[in-house]
């Protein structure tokens, strides 16, 4: 990480790169993020080629502060300010009606725009001093582990970006909550450290689930959040009959599991924390750190059921669906919105 003197100076750098139509990476609460100016289409389109990323799936649009919200919305809903006061900067999303001004490509041809404003100094830094919107998906390839250093984004996209901003390892480590707030009723698109009894305490009303009419909006597909490496979502009870199944195929085990090693013939045992929070924290880094060690599979222990633990059991089981490898038995999104 990069002393304070040279990060101002890397800020102003960054400044002129997504004022020229470049690609910037730099750092969030949540996860790395990848931006270019949200104004213009031609720095956009670079996004979506160096992820490989979808046309038509949105972005979120990062803003220096929730005054900066009527410049991207429009017919902004009282609940919107109630959750920016309590929430920004914070890892919150909210989904508004889009100004006309947000290119399609932006919101992938919808008529609505995710906004956030990131809880860390030098997103901050970087957004106040470039003035406008900073259009960005997470730093990675489509589909696979957000980064949460600034080393996994040189990992992942290499030279597919003019600048890097090295704001050290993300203090949450999964994405934003999302909140579609476009309708007549508040929806929870996608869960995160912000739950929905925080947000059903501000706003004084339930917030319902997404249904078919609910806006796209980014970490929705069945399968995301995945390392090369399949993933196995086991349950507790199931976890040692599981690695022993694997282990007498004569596989590389690799486990994650909030209880203290109980196979010592596993080649890997991680411990995890037993909070949501430390979880949420360490989980795309250890899947990370997994995935090039060569391992031929890696067990997860789910988490526990309930909200409190919703956002990284919905982590979980993208990753494991990357490769059909939920196993029966093992949803844990039963209890969740």
């Amino acid at each position: 990480m990069l002393s304070t003197e040279k990060l101002l100076a890397a800020v102003q750098w960054a400044v002129k790169a997504l004022r020229d139509g470049g690609l910037v990476a730099f750092p969030t609460e949540t996860v790395y993020g990848l931006g270019a100016d949200a104004e213009n289409p031609s720095a956009v389109t670079r996004i979506f080629a160096a992820k490989g990323r979808p046309a038509d799936h949105p972005l979120i649009v990062h803003i220096a502060s929730p005054e900066q919200i009527t410049h991207w919305a429009k017919d902004v809903p009282p609940a919107a300010w109630r959750l920016a006061g309590r929430y920004w900067p914070g890892p919150l999303t909210l989904i508004l009606r889009r100004a006309c001004r947000v290119p399609d490509i932006v919101t992938g041809g919808q008529d609505t725009v995710g906004l956030r404003v990131p809880d860390h100094p030098l997103a901050l830094a970087l957004l106040e001093a470039f003035g406008g919107g900073i259009a960005a998906p997470s730093a990675n390839r489509f589909g696979r582990v957000s980064p949460t250093t600034a080393a996994h984004v040189r990992e992942e996209l290499g030279d597919a970006m003019d600048l890097i901003l090295d704001g050290g390892p993300c203090r949450v480590g999964i994405e934003s909550t999302i909140l579609d707030l476009s309708g007549h009723q508040p929806r929870l698109l996608r869960p995160g450290a912000i739950t929905p009894a925080e947000i059903e305490a501000v706003l004084e009303q339930p917030i319902a689930r997404p249904d078919n009419d609910a806006p796209r909006a980014p970490g929705m597909l069945r399968s995301h959040y995945a390392p090369q490496t399949p993933v196995y979502l086991v349950s507790t009870a199931n976890l040692e009959a599981e690695a022993h199944r694997h282990l007498a195929q004569g596989r590389r085990v690799a486990v994650l599991s909030r209880a203290a090693p109980i196979l010592p013939e596993a080649r890997l045992w991680q411990g995890m924390p037993t909070h949501p929070a430390g979880w949420a924290h360490e989980l795309y880094a250890r899947l990370r750190d997994l995935d090039v060690q060569c391992f031929d599979c890696i067990l997860v222990e789910a988490p526990p059921a309930g909200v409190d633990w919703q956002a990284v059991g919905d982590r979980l089981e993208r990753a494991a669906s990357a490769q059909g490898t939920v196993l029966p038995n093992n949803r844990l999104m039963k209890n969740a919105y």
